[in-house]
Order: structure tokens, then C-alpha cells, then sequence
């Protein structure tokens, strides 16, 4: 039995039924991370996003096939064709090959993921190991006559397809008149944008491969519009990335994909909104961005991240500062204190219960994965006294099938309350047993101050 599920179209600007290529299979496809630096919190939101809606999809019954690319090679520093590449800038800044840049920002990217419960995809491509699969795609246009060679590279000609920028909403005559003197001068067309460059235009390039074309390396769009369809076919059902993909990235996807095929590409387009900082978003280019390191290095656990994540849509801005970050940690906390409780009380998970907890929060998910909302509904069901604990897990364990919380790996142990919590836990243990009431509440205080609640079972 699939749940149906409604979700917000970028392409048509409105919320959704969704409807797949396949009844009871969702083929996905997510833009992956370039790997030339730590992934900053800001993109981090973005794959939680994308993980929380693999998880919504298959908590409703679809099968999922989610497919996520690694850019390892033809991602420049402007993504308007200009600048160096990525890769080649970190491996001159590290004195490292591009390959072993690569590797290591990738191995890096997925210890953050695994830290943040966000489950790798069913299905991870690297760049540099599909370049055939381009040079096919990048041949196919050729043939169908919308691209040109200008200086030794490959353009794709944007006035031979006619609906370019319907994603980005683009007003193609303003954006011509507005131009400026392109870079670019091979150009017929400031939108047009590269597919392949030979070295005609980067002699220092380190990673190149023959090709039709001379021996080079592909643009960054055409990777993502390869694999895609390499493991998902010409036509599949909803494409996700960030919401700075929608102007450029994403817009020549389409343009190369439909281009190539001549049918439609994508059914759905989901794009998460940026992680702020002082009301702008979080950005490499600008330097001091936080990594998750930087936020585990603060003492606080990487869920509370997730936890921060959860308190916000997906297609709203969310705004970063110390204070919700420890916010979300306190949360964190409270949040394993009682279901630890919970553990301690019941050793067994019941039935679920005929509650409307669940209910609320399956509306909430499947109405455009509405986070703020289902996770109203764990408190609501937390708090709720007429269930009973093993009640409450059952329904906190199904719910976390899209939380991602890890609600029934939590332990003891997990706590790892500081030192001084300890000492006051066990002073006020004391006064509880002495009967000292005020004492005892007087502790409690001193122990919410530092973040953690306090649930009291009966003095033995």
C-alpha cells in the first residue's frame, strides 16, 4: 500500500501529488558534493534534506533508487565557465595530485554524513569514472545540432532550445541585453556554456582524457545529465540539489538532457533553501564557514545539527547562530533523557497504538515533508500520560524511520553527562532520599541551567 505523497514542484512553482514513471517506485537523483574542501553545515542542511525525503518515501511504501554524484573534475571556480577548476586549486593549495584531493574530501564528506544519520545513496558516480558516458551525450547533441566549436572547446548553443530556463523562471531577452562583454569571447551567446574544454583553454590541467574534440575534460553540467540518465534512464522522477543550482546548474541539465532526447526529463525538481549566517548565506568563497568539525569541536553532538535541520522547512531559510545551535543541542538532551526513561521504564517496544500521533505526523510528512510539524507530534506523544512507555517507543521508533534519530540505539551510556551534572545528579539523589524538597528542587535548577532535564521514578 503506497501513502500518497504531495510535494513542491520548482518546475511548476506549486505543491504536488506525486506521480512516478513506475507505480510504487521513485527514481531519484541528487547533485553530490564537488569535493575540493569540507563540505560547510550550510551544504550538509541540503543532504539532510535530501535524506529525510528518501526515508519519507520509503516510509511510504515506494521503492527508492537514489542515485547522488561525486564531482571529482570539471566543476570551475565561476559557474559561468571561468576560473580554474575546483580540484586543480585545492591540489595546488594542498601540493597534492587532484586525485588525491578527490579521495580525501570525499572520504571526509561521508564520515560527516554517517555523524548526521544521513544514509548514503543507494547508488554513488564519480565523475572521473563516467567520462565516456559524456563524450556519448556530448556526440548526441552534436548530431541533433545544438552545439558549435569556438577555440578548441565544445558550447552548447542555448537559441537551439527553445524552452531554456523554464526552471529559473529566466527572462532570456533581458538577461541578453543585460550582458556584458563576455569572457568568454568563443561564445555566440553569453547563457551559452561549455561541455567539453580541450587545453586550448587550460594548458595545466591535470586530469584529461581524449575525446572527439581533442584532448581535454568535461564542463561541469554534462556530468550530472550522464549518470543520471546512465542509472536512471532519459526520463525519471524528481531531481533534488540546492537552491543556487536553479539558475545555472540545473537549467543546463535540463537544456543537455532534453536536448539530447528530445522527451522530457524530470517529472519533479525539489531544491533545499540556504543555511544563514547574518542573513547570508553560508559560502566557501567568503571564507570562515563552519564545518561540522567545527560544531563537534564546540562539545556539541552532531545530531543536534540534525536536530536544528528538523526545526525548519526545507524550502525556508534557516538562520544559524550560537544560540539555536545550543538550542538544538538542549533539545538533543532533553530528548534522550526521556526516551532513556522510556528504555528503563519497558524493556519491550508494545503495539502500536491506535493514537492520532502517528496519524499527525504521516500528514505532516507526506504534506512536503513538513518537519516543524511532525515533530510536534513526538512531543505530543511524549507527553501524553494515558500511554504507556512501551507505547510511546513504538510509536517514537516508527516515527524515527524518517527522523533519523537512532531513537533505539540510544543508551545510557550516550549521555555522557560532564562531570559536574554527575555531581549534581548525585547530590540531589541524596537530598531525594533525605526528603530535603527544597534542596532537591534547588539542584534540579542547577542542572536545567546546564542543559538537562530531569525525570524523578519512585525513591526506593
Amino acid at each position: 500500500m503506497i501513502s500518497p505523497i504531495r510535494l513542491f514542484n520548482t518546475l511548476s512553482r506549486q505543491v504536488e501529488s506525486l506521480k512516478t514513471n513506475e507505480p510504487g517506485k521513485v527514481k531519484l537523483y541528487c547533485c553530490g558534493p564537488t569535493v575540493y574542501d569540507y563540505q560547510h553545515i550550510g551544504n550538509m542542511r541540503t543532504y539532510i534534506f535530501e535524506d529525510i525525503l528518501v526515508r519519507t518515501l520509503r516510509y511510504a511504501g515506494y521503492e527508492v533508487n537514489h542515485v547522488m554524484n561525486i564531482t571529482d573534475v570539471g566543476h570551475l571556480v565561476s559557474d559561468a565557465d571561468t576560473g580554474e577548476d575546483k580540484i586543480l586549486v585545492a591540489a595546488k593549495r594542498e601540493k597534492k595530485s587532484s586525485l588525491e584531493i578527490a579521495a580525501f574530501y570525499t572520504k571526509i564528506f561521508f564520515d560527516d554524513c554517517e555523524k548526521l544519520h544521513v544514509k548514503r545513496p543507494d547508488i554513488v558516480c564519480k565523475a572521473t569514472e563516467h567520462i565516456q558516458e559524456m563524450i556519448e551525450l556530448i556526440k548526441k547533441l552534436e548530431t541533433r545540432g545544438i552545439t558549435y566549436v569556438a577555440g578548441g572547446n565544445v558550447y552548447y548553443d542555448v537559441s537551439k532550445f527553445p524552452s531554456y530556463g523554464r526552471l529559473a523562471k529566466l527572462d532570456l531577452e533581458k538577461l541578453k541585453a543585460g550582458a556584458r562583454i563576455e569572457v568568454d569571447s568563443n561564445k555566440k551567446n553569453s547563457l551559452d556554456f561549455v561541455l567539453w574544454f580541450t587545453k586550448s583553454k587550460f594548458d595545466n590541467q591535470e586530469l584529461q582524457w581524449d575525446s572527439p574534440w581533442g584532448r581535454g575534460y568535461p564542463g561541469w553540467h554534462i556530468e550530472c545529465s550522464a549518470m543520471s540518465i546512465k542509472y536512471l534512464g532519459e526520463a525519471f522522477d524528481i531531481h533534488c540539489g540546492g537552491i543556487d543550482h536553479i539558475p545555472v546548474h540545473h537549467t543546463n541539465e535540463i537544456a543537455q538532457s532534453e536536448g539530447a532526447t528530445g522527451k522530457p526529463w524530470v517529472n519533479v525538481w525539489m531544491h533545499g533553501e540556504f543555511l544563514v549566517v547574518n542573513k547570508e548565506k553560508m559560502s566557501k568563497s567568503k571564507g570562515g564557514f563552519i564545518t561540522l568539525q567545527t560544531v563537534i569541536d564546540k562539545g556539541i553532538d552532531p545530531l543536534a545539527y540534525r536536530i536544528m535541520c528538523l526545526t525548519g522547512h526545507y524550502r525556508g531559510q534557516l538562520s544559524f547562530t550560537e544560540e539555536t545551535l545550543q538550542n538544538a543541542a538542549n533539545t538533543l538532551k532533553k530528548l534522550k533523557a526521556l526516551i532513556l526513561s522510556l528504555k528503563a521504564e519497558s524493556s519491550v517496544v508494545s503495539e502500536i497504538p491506535k493514537a492520532s500521533y502517528l496519524e499527525e505526523f504521516e500528514q505532516a510528512i507526506f504534506d512536503d515533508l513538513n518537519l516543524p510539524k511532525a515533530f510536534a507530534s513526538v512531543w505530543a506523544a511524549l507527553g501524553d500520560s494515558s500511554l504507556k512507555g512501551a507505547q510511546k517507543l513504538a510509536i517514537l521508533y516508527k516515527m524515527d524511520q524518517v527522523l533519523g534519530l537512532g531513537f533505539d540505539s540510544w543508551k545510557e551510556e550516550s549521555l555522557d553527562l560532564p562531570p559536574e551534572v554527575q555531581t549534581l545528579i548525585s547530590a540531589r539523589d541524596t537530598a531525594r532520599k533525605n526528603k530535603d524538597w527544597k534542596e532537591s528542587d534547588r539542584l534540579r535548577d542547577e542542572i536545567t541551567k546546564l542543559g538537562y532535564s530531569v525525570l524523578d521514578s519512585k525513591i526506593k
